[in-house]
């Protein structure tokens, strides 16, 4: 008995040895001090049942202090949704989209952040699919919980994102939605980022003749061949002079008797192509070149079309004074045509030789200060398909700077009160907007494929840089 209590007294001392030592550890060494947050994305901490090593003191420093550096903002971040066509028929323009965001993301986070709080861009892919990009915004919604969702591409996308977007009283920037039936629902959400609605875009083609091409070499028949698509059949019908009406709604749109024959041109050939796997484009081609038309307006609804059209024009070796195509700046359209996209025009919303200046974290940003910082990220130059995302990101970032604030109703309303003399800035020019969220006082450019690079040949003495039209256009 005496030898049994022995031993759990001796027992009883050791734990009591134990204790105390766990505890003073516990204690008296403090935790590492935190040198850098997180920019956007949080770390995890190391796992709870992994002891801390003991650190020693810290040198004193001998040498020069540094500068002092900004430091990566930290927190909750503001979260902003795109649902972007990265795969399927529209993949070439959403990868660039998503391209666009994505740098003028990481600016702003480099730059302090915005609100004090980093910005998260999150993309889902929505496979160029209506069902796949509103299941989407669903999820970003009641999810994901974003503050924000930026637009994605093409009308066709675009039309019923933005009824989801109008019920949920989200602000709703469009980078790529010109289609005019987006615009006449009487929505407070939309506000588009480009120039002009579609039906108007093909003014700016025929502006570009009028105005550089000598009366007696401008052509006088046309033919039109175009998408079965919301964007390309839009633009067919302004030069068409159809009408534009939403079923539903009461306001219809005349845009009688249409550009073509506003410009004196004889409608000679028309046909549309079915919007998805359409492959018959050497017979389209052969019965452009039996029309005799001696302009083509060529409406596609991805690169991929455009570059399709050109090459079965060139098969049948049709040779007209001029081709207009709605896609083809993109520097895809010209590695994969080569020579034969010479001569070639289309409209765009932007190009590296015209300085338009914006701003960015309430700083001057510049076109150009955007070429050299998408050089930098991506090895690559820039073009049109990232430029107008990257300027629809700058307004969004000044709409949440001045209102100082990510409540999608305060930004509206900011948004809503831009004018000519306080407009929205960007790297495509300054932006304010109607009562159906289109620009005002905004217009394409053209440009054209000469020699393997994209010249920019209107309007003539707005802006410098600009380079001859070569008109007629090379023979293929």
């Amino acid at each position: 008995m005496k030898r049994t209590l022995w031993i759990l007294l001796v027992v009883t001392v050791l734990l009591s040895f134990v204790l105390t030592a766990c505890g003073g550890a516990a204690t008296t060494e403090a935790p590492p001090e935190e040198t850098e947050p997180p920019v956007v994305e949080t770390q995890e901490p190391p796992p709870p049942d992994e002891p801390m090593e003991p650190t020693e003191a810290p040198e004193e420093p001998t040498a020069e202090p540094e500068e002092p550096t900004e430091e990566p903002v930290s927190g909750e971040p503001i979260k902003i949704g795109a649902s972007l066509p990265i795969t399927g028929g529209f993949a070439i323009n959403g990868e660039k989209h998503r391209d666009g965001y994505q740098l003028c993301v990481d600016l702003i986070n480099e730059k302090g952040g915005l609100l004090g709080r980093p910005v998260e861009l999150i993309v889902s892919d929505n496979q160029s699919d209506v069902d796949t990009s509103l299941a989407q915004v669903e999820r970003f919604l009641n999810v994901d919980n974003v503050d924000l969702i930026f637009g994605t591409f093409s009308s066709r996308l675009t039309f019923p994102m933005s009824s989801a977007l109008e019920q949920a009283g989200m602000v709703h920037p469009i980078p790529s939605g010109a289609a005019l039936r987006i615009y006449m629902r009487g929505y407070q959400t939309p506000f588009y980022f480009q120039q002009k609605a579609a039906e108007y875009v093909g003014q700016s083609p025929i502006n570009m003749i009028k105005e550089l091409v000598p009366e007696g070499e401008q052509p006088t028949t046309a033919a039109l061949v175009y998408a079965d698509d919301f964007f390309a059949g839009s633009i067919a019908n302004g030069l068409l002079g159809g009408d534009v009406e939403v079923e539903g709604e009461d306001d219809v749109v005349s845009l009688a008797p249409g550009l073509i024959a506003d410009a004196g041109m004889e409608l000679v050939y028309e046909e549309m192509w079915p919007e998805e796997g359409f492959s018959d484009w050497i017979t389209l081609a052969n019965s452009i070149k039996e029309s005799g038309a001696e302009f083509v307006f060529g409406l596609t609804a991805s690169p991929d079309e455009a570059i399709q059209l050109a090459r079965a024009m060139q098969t049948v070796e049709y040779q007209p004074k001029g081709v207009y195509l709605s896609q083809g700046s993109q520097q895809e359209f010209a590695d994969a045509l080569g020579e034969t996209a010479n001569g070639v025009t289309i409209h765009a919303a932007w190009h590296p030789a015209v300085q338009w200046e914006g701003l960015l974290a309430g700083e001057p940003y510049t076109n150009q200060d955007f070429q050299d910082d998408f050089r930098e990220k991506f090895g690559r130059e820039g073009d049109e398909d990232e430029a107008i995302p990257f300027a629809l990101c700058q307004g969004i970032e000044q709409a949440v700077r001045a209102t100082e604030s990510t409540d999608n109703a305060e930004i509206i309303a900011w948004l809503k009160a831009r004018t000519a003399d306080d407009p929205v800035k960007t790297i495509i020019g300054d932006r304010y907007w109607d009562e159906r969220g289109l620009p005002i006082d905004a217009d394409f450019v053209m440009v054209q494929w000469q020699d393997g690079e994209l010249a920019f040949v209107y309007p003539v003495g707005e802006f410098p840089g600009t380079s001859d039209l070569v008109w007629p256009k090379p023979e293929w």
